[in-house]
């Protein structure tokens, strides 16, 4: 990302505020620690302006993830309607691909699935998975399916390392992939006789919509055709490959009959369950548990706490980089920062912390980074070269049959 000195988080500080550095986080983050964490509530409007609907993300069965909140509007705490605009996970997931966009300027560590071989891909597929983007971050099926060198990847070194890494055997997520250890895993893919680790999230951040004008929308449209070409028309074809449509009737018998709309022709209704919503208000809270973190334990407690620092420090730098701007979640839903507060949890009272710009965060994460290695963890300028490995046998068959080359003679 260039020029990230340029973006900042809207806030402006205040006297009295905690300014946060490295050893406030380092001792906070320490095996006798009491501190909670540190949490960025942040109010969010659409580009288009207060009150503009939003489309929040949609679910198996058409559907939006509806609650309903404690929360204050102005008028002291109530229970309120909500709907959940972006999620858990899916927020992990942006923040990872911020850290991703990052990587060469944070030094972060990458293991990168090379699918150049498969030349036939269609062009909106990519040519390479980070693992930043692996679904279930170290515990992957992608990275399991791999292979390194031509030996498969669990056989490997760094296979068995990081598939043997737990949170309190860490070195090797530290050293390959250290957002694992602050967004959670689970290593559910290798077999009910194997490894079983979990390690829970200590990041968490949602978006939520509150107070919806109406939970009761429908989006309904026509999708139009220039020469209204007639949809009573049948054709064949196969799903896989639609350039290459009939007219039914001169199909080989026993082909799937479709109408003509089926192919992208003709005028024809939309009605879809779900529709932009207009929120009275749109707030993002993010919170890093210091709690969380101490589940993580390395050789000594200098480590502990300066590796879990590095963690919570390495969140903080996503969250300026993936929000501190504006931002598109997707199609219907492009959000604002207009005010954002950054809340020190200590063992039972608040204190409010000068929000970070880009610049700062990422000078917090190289200080804590320093540490780290210092205390002897493989990180900072120990952190390698990426890992290119490629699919194995069994992936590489996998893909063939789910991408095969129709072009092919």
């Amino acid at each position: 990302m260039e020029n990230l000195e340029a973006l900042s988080l809207i806030g402006v500080s205040q006297e009295g505020e905690m300014t946060l550095d490295a050893s406030r986080l380092i001792t906070a983050c320490s095996d006798d620690g009491f501190d909670a964490g540190i949490t960025i509530t942040t109010r969010l409007e659409p580009v288009a302006g207060p009150g503009a609907p939003v489309k929040p993300a949609i679910y198996s069965g058409g559907v939006y993830q509806h609650d309903r909140r404690w929360w204050d509007l102005g008028e002291g705490t109530e229970k309120v309607a909500a709907i959940v605009i972006d999620n858990v996970p899916s927020q992990a997931n942006r923040l990872e691909a911020a850290l991703a966009a990052n990587r060469d300027r944070l030094g972060l560590p990458e293991i990168v699935l090379d699918l150049s071989s498969f030349e036939h891909l269609p062009v909106h597929l990519p040519r390479q998975i980070s693992s930043f983007l692996f679904p279930h971050r170290n515990a992957d099926s992608y990275l399991r399916d791999a292979e390194l060198d031509g030996s498969g990847f669990l056989k490997t070194e760094v296979g068995k390392r990081l598939f043997g890494a737990t949170a309190t055997q860490p070195a090797a997520l530290f050293e390959w992939m250290p957002q694992a250890l602050l967004f959670g895993f689970w290593q559910s893919h290798l077999g009910t006789k194997r490894a079983q680790t979990k390690l829970a999230r200590s990041w968490v951040s949602e978006i939520v919509g509150l107070d919806p004008a109406t939970t009761d929308t429908k989006a309904l449209g026509v999708k139009g055709d220039p020469l209204n070409l007639s949809i009573d028309t049948t054709v064949a074809f196969d799903e896989a490959d639609v350039t290459g449509w009939q007219f039914a009737d001169e199909a080989k018998k026993g082909a799937t009959k479709e109408r003509l709309s089926e192919i992208g022709h003709g005028q024809v209704p939309v009605e879809a369950p779900t529709a932009a919503v207009s929120f009275r208000a749109i707030v993002q809270q993010s919170t890093v548990s210091f709690a969380g973190l101490r589940r993580i334990e390395a050789d000594t407690g200098e480590a502990n706490a300066a590796g879990r620092a590095l963690l919570a420090a390495m969140g903080l730098v996503a969250h300026v980089a993936a929000f501190g701007r504006p931002f598109s979640l997707r199609s219907g839903c492009d959000l604002r920062p207009v005010e954002s507060e950054w809340t020190w949890r200590g063992e039972s009272e608040d204190s409010a912390i000068e929000p970070l710009d880009l610049g700062s965060a990422e000078e917090l994460f190289m200080a804590c980074a320093t540490a780290a290695e210092g205390a002897g963890l493989p990180v900072g300028s120990q952190w390698p070269d990426p890992l290119l490995v490629a699919p194995g046998a069994g992936l590489a068959r996998v893909i063939e049959r789910a991408w095969p080359n129709l072009d092919a003679d």
